[in-house]
This record gives structure tokens, C-alpha cells and sequence, in this order.
């Protein structure tokens, strides 16, 4: 069984209770934060908050006042943390709304629907890992909005796993993990491998290495599910060996609906037919060298 708490995990065990960093005061945190330093009350808030203009008929709008809140606070930690690290090209409130937030929502209705079709009666406390979840994008951001899911961040970068903690901790999120690890390497851990309802990849790579990354993870019967632009199709047919390779395969791209700038939004939702041969994924690096 996994043991969900807010803490970066090593990958003995599925949740070790071990850290890599500790934390900065939620309420005053550093630009450039010190592991030794690092420290958050769970309940802390800063002493200001973005309040981001509401956006048209928005996902955002969908949510409660206080996930509304979260996500204000999610906002806030990431420009600030920004200024030092190299978290996002995005630079301003209204645009990480638009480019990030509302995309994030966005794919939460193709999940729900094709998991309800094809996986399972219910997915009110699914499990979903977020892999090269980066910034958080989008996993901190489901994890806001279904607060009845385990959502696990996968990252292999120390100093972004530094922030995530953070922006857990501001955000008073219960429900996530942060794990710093490669997704080859966790992709062979028997705590992992094949534990996941859902994997879902943002702005990571291309098809055929994200079908690497990720399908290992995923439990037979589960959803692989690739956030994309507007017109992924070439990319989509020349990952569909890779998917079969791992088990899976491509049940639907679905347009999804967006008030980014940047145009439409695809979501390619791809289905564990079967268990992942095991000498899959390879060796770190492997993927993006050698895609399938």
C-alpha cells in the first residue's frame, strides 16, 4: 500500500519517509532557498496573494473558493521561486493562468471520462502519477482540484524537487508526493512499477519516449495520458509500435478546450492492454537516444 505524505521520497520503499531537503518559512520563503532552511507550516499563507482576473466560462471558475485559493497560492510560489530558478519561460500572473492552470484543468474531463468508460466504476480517489512533472505542471494542479486523488511528482532534478516541496507545503496539500528519481530508474522499482491508475506527461518529450517513461507505471487497465498541442497526429502514428511495444494501446485523442493563446489542446489518452515486457524501460538516457 502506498503511504502518502508531503515529503520528497527516496525509491526504497513506495513512500520512505526520508527527505531530501527540508524546508523555508511558507510565509517568507527564500529566493534562493537553502536545503538546510527549509521549513513550512502546512497551514502557512504569505502575507500577500495574487488574485488573478477570472477568465470567461474558465476551469478555474469550476473550482471551490479554496482550491480557487491553492491555486493563487500555487501562482505566487511559482513566480517568486522563478526569479532565481528556471521553473518557467512564463513570466507573468494572467499568462500562467492561461498557459499552465487552465491547460492543467483542461484534461481532467478526458481522464475522468475515458478512466469511467474503460477502467473502472468510480475515479474519485484515483492514483496518478505526474512524471517529469517539472514545475508541478500539472500535477500539483490536479491534485488541487481532486483532492481525493494520491498524486505522486515525479522528478529527477534536486532543486526542483526543493520547490515542489515548497509549493506542497504552501498550498496545504495532503494528497502528494514528491519523488526525485528518473522515471527509467523507478520504472524497474517493485513498489512503483505497475502501481498507477493513471500516468499523465506535460511538455515532457515526444510520444515515443513519454510511452517509455510511463507505461511501466501504469497498472494493466490503467490510462497513459499525453498533454499535447494542437496537431499531434504524425507524432501519434509514429508512437503507436512504441505503445504496443509496452503493452498499450492508443484509444483516443481527444481535443481538449483551452483559453490559451497558444491555440487548441489535445489530450492523447492511451489504454494498458497488458503488463510491460520487463527489460522495459531501458537504462537511463536510453529513450531519448534510441526511441522505440
Amino acid at each position: 500500500m502506498l503511504l502518502w505524505r508531503s515529503r520528497v521520497s527516496t525509491v526504497k520503499s513506495p513512500f520512505s519517509l526520508g527527505t531530501f531537503v527540508k524546508h523555508l518559512p511558507a510565509s517568507n520563503p527564500s529566493p534562493n532557498p537553502s536545503p538546510s532552511t527549509f521549513k513550512f507550516s502546512p497551514s502557512g499563507k504569505p502575507q500577500s496573494i495574487f488574485t488573478t482576473p477570472a477568465l470567461p466560462k474558465s476551469h478555474f471558475q469550476a473550482l471551490t473558493q479554496k482550491q480557487q485559493q491553492q491555486v493563487h497560492l500555487y501562482i505566487h510560489s511559482l513566480l517568486e521561486w522563478n526569479q532565481k530558478m528556471n521553473l518557467t519561460a512564463v513570466r507573468g500572473q494572467n499568462e500562467v493562468m492561461e498557459r499552465h492552470v487552465e491547460d492543467s484543468l483542461a484534461i481532467l474531463e478526458p481522464i475522468k471520462t475515458s478512466y469511467l468508460s474503460r477502467c473502472g466504476t468510480s475515479c474519485e480517489n484515483l492514483n496518478l502519477i505526474d512524471v517529469g512533472s517539472g514545475a508541478g505542471l500539472p500535477g500539483i494542479i490536479l491534485a488541487i482540484a481532486c483532492p481525493g486523488w494520491k498524486v505522486a511528482l515525479l522528478e529527477s532534478m534536486n532543486k526542483r524537487c526543493v520547490f515542489l516541496e515548497h509549493a506542497v507545503g504552501v498550498t496545504g496539500l495532503s494528497n502528494v508526493q514528491v519523488i526525485r528519481e528518473r522515471a527509467e530508474n523507478l520504472g524497474h522499482n517493485p513498489g512503483f512499477r505497475e502501481a498507477f491508475d493513471v500516468a499523465v506527461a506535460r511538455a515532457v518529450a515526444e510520444m515515443r519516449v513519454l510511452a517509455e517513461y510511463c507505461l511501466p507505471l501504469v497498472r494493466v487497465g490503467g490510462l497513459f495520458v499525453a498533454a499535447k498541442g494542437h496537431n499531434p497526429q504524425e507524432e501519434v502514428k509514429s508512437a503507436k509500435r512504441a505503445v504496443n511495444l509496452l503493452g498499450a494501446s492508443v484509444l483516443q485523442t481527444c481535443n481538449v478546450e483551452s483559453k490559451s493563446k497558444y491555440g487548441p489542446r489535445t489530450a492523447i489518452i492511451c489504454l494498458k492492454d497488458g503488463t510491460t515486457p520487463k527489460k522495459y524501460p531501458r537504462d537511463p538516457g536510453t529513450p531519448t537516444k534510441l526511441p522505440l
